[in-house]
């Protein structure tokens, strides 16, 4: 890994197993009619591709494709099953909704608990604080716990502790589409100040506007595959995505955001 690579992925593949019966009956049941009782698929198959520290990369394709197993593998809370996947620096960002949050904790503490485990000290989590419970605007709720948050608030939380965390790579799954206009406008502007920073953006999108704006380069996944590695208005055209309304900040904007966007259980 050069000094100038801030990702490398080579040759990575990723196996999960689907199991069809759960209980010791059901089990029973599909062993004497012959049936299987599981199966394994490839969620990602021989992907590979370098990322140059300061990049800004899209990461598009349709649900199921792969995304979000690849982003889990860069973030270092998944490992491949083949091939390696090497970072250079801290890694931040929102790779999950809610993610590494306790829901029993209020949102106060819960800020500490995630910008722990992202790396910051208690020191620079409290010289950060205001700055964070600004941006996350969740008023009142801010000493509730959190497991009776909303998934925008969830979203609004999380996405303020990650852009205050000092980074080399930041990444990005989908969290722009649980916020409302406001909301992913200040995100989208939070996220071109990283950019102009020199950090690394690693963002998954549908959205082809923001991803317009956001990035200078596209990877498609397809069925686990890597389909597509370039720039980012053939990369739209190659997922043949609509690509009206791509102004995120214009008040007469068509979201594509809410149009193109679905936030599932997507492997």
């Amino acid at each position: 890994m050069s000094s100038t690579e801030s990702i490398v992925v080579r040759g990575v593949s990723k196996r999960f197993t689907m199991r069809y019966h759960r209980t010791l009956k059901q089990m029973t049941v599909a062993l004497v009619k012959g049936q299987d009782l599981s199966d394994t698929f490839l969620a990602l198959d021989d992907v590979s591709f370098t990322v140059e520290q300061g990049e800004s990369i899209g990461l598009m394709g349709l649900n199921g494709s792969g995304k979000s197993t690849l982003l889990k593998l860069i973030n270092g809370v998944m490992r491949p099953d083949e091939g390696e996947v090497l970072t250079r620096g801290r890694i931040a960002g929102l790779i999950a909704t809610g993610a590494g949050f306790h829901p029993q904790l209020t949102g106060r503490e819960n800020i500490y608990l995630n910008a722990a485990i992202l790396g910051m000290s208690e020191a620079e989590t409290n010289r950060k604080f205001d700055d964070i419970i600004e941006f996350a605007d969740i008023g009142k709720f801010l000493d509730t716990p959190v497991g009776a948050y909303s998934s925008g608030m969830f979203s609004r939380l999380g996405f303020a502790v990650a852009v205050h965390t000092d980074s080399d790579i930041f990444l990005v799954d989908e969290v722009l589409a649980v916020g409302d206009k406001p909301f992913k406008r200040k995100c989208l502007a939070r996220m071109e100040e990283i950019r102009k920073d020199g950090r690394t953006l690693f963002y998954v999108s549908h959205a082809a506007g923001s991803v317009k704006r956001m990035c200078d380069r596209v990877l498609v996944l397809e069925n686990g595959r890597l389909g597509f590695d370039g720039p980012v208005k053939e990369g739209i055209r190659y997922l043949k995505y609509d690509d009206d309304g791509d102004d995120v900040s214009s008040e007469n904007e068509q979201d594509d955001d809410e149009n193109d966007s679905e936030l599932g259980a997507e492997i």
